[in-house]
């Protein structure tokens, strides 16, 4: 990969503009981090598009450290949030974390990177150095946010401690004295905030780099509260499913941003889409592409196989989970027994939507009683199936 290119594919805006590429094209070793505040077990594929630009540094050499934000997620950032967010216990951190260099480790090699936890730092703080650090900020800089001026409009209360988050992260940098932080564009207000407390407590410039937020498979951002995400830890026919399914205009950013596709290649597919070819094709590409990289290509081959029998074919997939069950059982209960929901809320609003199916045949009572048979399928959503044996 080129400098230039570096600093283009999956990057919306590096600040200052200038001195950044002059750096590297000099040959120059940098020191870069990106935090991540462990929120949930499950990173997803906006989550990733930050990880990957950090392994692209990684791979032409330069430092990368991966900061766990063990601190500041008890406070919780609401940088894309309209309401509050919950902080977190130090033991559901904890717990979050347990998964998460396991999923960072199928973008980033940790063998050749830093992992620190910002508590490490943040927790030996005083009072006297947080009313220091707040000293080079104003109300004024914190109230414009756009996010906060919209909970203001809509009468939503703001948390003093929310105003502290992005002098907390801004000390991240103070601590780690980095040449460059990495983030979503989401984060722009925080890193900028280590960039203002690094050069008054260092004196030490810091360049900014942010990569664009992608939208989920129903166009709207990428999040787990709207249940959009397609996630690294997803079965591969669960992810090529997804991928499938999501609108048609996100195809080439996600080939942009969620691939290792040459760009030359992604031009090509482009310009067929846009001269009238089939989406479908275009998906299934990217379907393969994506599995690939987090399963496998064997997986991803097998994943396209199974979506094409399944949906083109009208079959069902080669291999299912199996459970032994028999007697009558309320239709959410049996959602529940073969796992095919996580909630029973989610089961209530599946079969509202018309999303379950016995035998292939929709259930729309949330009290129907089902008399189960040998080799019944369940079926929930468009992708996940069970059997009764």
């Amino acid at each position: 990969m080129t400098v230039d290119e570096l600093l283009s594919r999956g990057v919306q805006t590096v600040m200052p503009a200038k001195g950044l590429k002059e750096m590297l094209k000099s040959g120059k070793k940098l020191k870069m981090y990106l935090g991540f505040d462990p929120t949930s077990t499950r990173i997803h594929l906006g989550n990733a598009v930050p990880l990957r630009k950090l392994r692209d540094f990684q791979n032409m050499g330069h430092e990368v450290i991966f900061l766990v934000g063990s601190f500041t997620a008890m406070i919780g950032d609401t940088s894309d949030k309209d309401a509050m967010r919950k902080p977190l216990t130090a033991e559901e951190i904890e717990t979050n974390f347990h998964t998460y260099k396991q999923q960072a480790s199928k973008v980033i090699d940790f063998s050749k990177a830093k992992i620190v936890y910002n508590g490490d730092w943040l927790s030996k703080l005083s009072f006297k150095n947080v009313v220091e650090l707040a000293q080079h900020f104003t109300v004024q800089q914190m109230i414009e946010r756009d996010m906060y001026q919209k909970r203001i409009t809509e009468g939503k209360p703001i948390g003093l401690h929310e105003f502290l988050y992005p002098l907390m992260q801004g000390f991240d940098s103070v601590h780690l004295e980095p040449d460059l932080e990495i983030g979503g564009n989401d984060q722009m207000f925080n890193m900028l905030a280590g960039r203002t407390l690094l050069k008054a407590y260092k004196d030490k410039e810091k360049f900014v780099l942010t990569t664009p937020l992608i939208e989920g498979t129903d166009g709207r951002k990428m999040s787990k509260s709207y249940g959009n995400t397609i996630d690294l830890t997803d079965e591969p026919k669960d992810m090529f499913g997804k991928i499938m399914s999501m609108k048609d205009e996100l195809i080439i950013k996600y080939f942009i941003l969620c691939t290792d596709v040459p760009l030359k290649a992604i031009d090509e597919i482009d310009s067929d889409l846009k001269k009238g070819a089939n989406p479908r094709d275009a998906k299934m590409r990217l379907g393969q592409e994506i599995v690939a990289l987090y399963h496998g290509a064997e997986a991803a081959t097998q994943a396209q196989k199974e979506f094409v029998n399944m949906f083109q074919k009208g079959g069902l997939p080669d291999e299912m989970p199996e459970f032994k069950l028999s007697g009558e059982r309320n239709i959410i209960d049996l959602l529940e027994l073969c796992k095919l929901i996580e909630t029973r809320a989610e089961g209530k609003r599946l079969i509202q939507q018309g999303g379950v199916k016995i035998d292939d045949k929709k259930i729309d009572d949330i009290a129907k009683t089902i008399h189960l048979k040998k080799g019944m399928v369940v079926q929930a959503g468009k992708r996940r199936f069970a059997r009764i044996s």
